[in-house]
C-alpha cells in the first residue's frame, strides 16, 4: 500500500506534534534559567545569578552527593547481584523453586513503588524496635534502591546470557578451563555490554527516584530528588532551573561522547572485516 501525500505529511506532523511535546518544555526550563526574575516562568533579562545561587545552595549540594552516592552503590550492588540472579536463571535450567525465584526476582518491576517503599519501611521500622538498627538514612535509602535495581538490572543481564551461545563456554571447559576461568574470560566478556547497560539504568533509577526515598530517608539524608520536590511544594525558583539545565548539559555530553564512541567503533569493525575480506 503506497501512502498518498496527504497520509506522509499528516505523520510528519503528529512525529513533529510529540517531538514538540517532549522537548519544548526542557527547551524553555533552560530558557528561563537565564532570566533574571524570581519567578521561573518569567522573562526578565539575560543573568547568571541563579547558576551563582545554585553554586552556594548547601541544600541541592548536600543533596546531589548523597544522590551520588547511593546511586554508585546501588547500580554496582544491582549489578554484581543481578549478575547472580542471572546466572541462577539462564544456567541452572534445573534449580529447585526456579519459577519462584524468577517471578520474585522481577516482582519489583511491576508492584508499584508506593507499596514497596511501605513494606520496606514497616520491616526496617519493626528492625528498628527489635535490634535498636538500623535507622534511616543513606543505609536503608540504598536498600530500597537496590531491591528495585536488581530486578532491572537481572532482565537486563538475562536477556544477554540468553542470547549468549553457551558452546562457547562449554568449548572453554573442554579445553581445560575450571568454572572461574569459564566466567571471567568467556561469559563476563560477553556480557559486558550488558553489564553497563544494567548499571547506568539502575544508577538513573536511583538518582531520580522519589516515593522510596521519601518512605526511607530519614534526618539529615534528604535526597536530590526530595529536595525538588520539597521545594516544588512551596513555590520553585529558577536555582531548579539552574540545577535542571546543568544535569541536562551533563547528560547531552555523555550521549553525543558515546555515540560517537559507538559510531567509531562500528567503523572500526567494519574495515577490521572488509580486511579479512580481502
Amino acid at each position: 500500500m503506497i501512502a498518498t501525500p496527504a497520509a506522509r505529511w499528516t505523520g510528519r506532523l503528529w512525529l513533529l506534534a510529540g517531538f514538540a511535546f517532549l522537548y519544548l518544555p526542557i527547551v524553555a526550563l533552560v530558557v528561563f534559567s537565564f532570566t533574571d526574575s524570581p519567578v521561573p516562568n518569567v522573562w526578565a533579562g539575560f543573568s547568571l545569578r541563579w547558576y551563582r545561587q545554585l553554586a552556594v545552595d548547601d541544600a541541592i549540594r548536600e543533596g546531589l552527593y548523597l544522590s551520588l552516592r547511593i546511586a554508585g552503590a546501588t547500580a554496582t550492588g544491582a549489578v554484581i547481584l543481578g549478575t547472580l540472579a542471572a546466572l541462577a536463571l539462564e544456567r541452572m535450567p534445573r534449580l529447585r523453586g526456579r519459577a519462584l525465584f524468577a517471578a520474585m526476582a522481577r516482582a519489583p518491576l511491576v508492584m508499584p513503588e508506593v507499596l514497596v517503599g511501605l513494606s520496606l519501611l514497616l520491616m526496617l521500622v519493626s528492625i528498628q524496635r527489635a535490634f535498636g538498627f538500623p535507622a534511616r538514612g543513606l543505609a536503608t535509602i540504598w536498600l530500597g534502591h537496590l531491591l528495585v535495581g536488581l530486578a532491572y538490572a537481572t532482565v537486563v543481564i538475562a536477556a544477554r546470557l540468553r542470547d549468549l551461545d553457551p558452546r562457547l563456554e562449554e568449548a572453554a571447559q573442554d579445553l581445560g578451563a575450571r568454572p572461574a576461568q569459564v566466567f571471567f574470560f568467556v561469559t563476563l566478556p560477553g556480557i559486558a555490554q550488558s553489564l553497563a547497560a544494567a548499571w547506568l539504568l539502575t544508577f538513573t533509577l536511583s538518582l531520580d527516584d522519589v516515593v522510596i526515598s521519601a518512605f526511607l530517608s530519614g534526618p539529615g539524608s534528604t535526597t536530590l530528588p526530595l529536595v525538588i520536590f520539597s521545594r516544588a511544594r512551596l513555590g520553585l525558583d529558577p536555582t531548579v532551573n539552574a540545577l535542571a539545565s546543568v544535569v541536562i548539559g551533563v547528560v547531552a555530553v555523555f550521549v553525543v561522547a558515546s555515540s560517537y564512541l559507538i559510531a567509531a567503533r562500528e567503523r572500526r569493525l567494519q574495515q577490521q572485516a572488509a580486511q579479512r575480506g580481502k
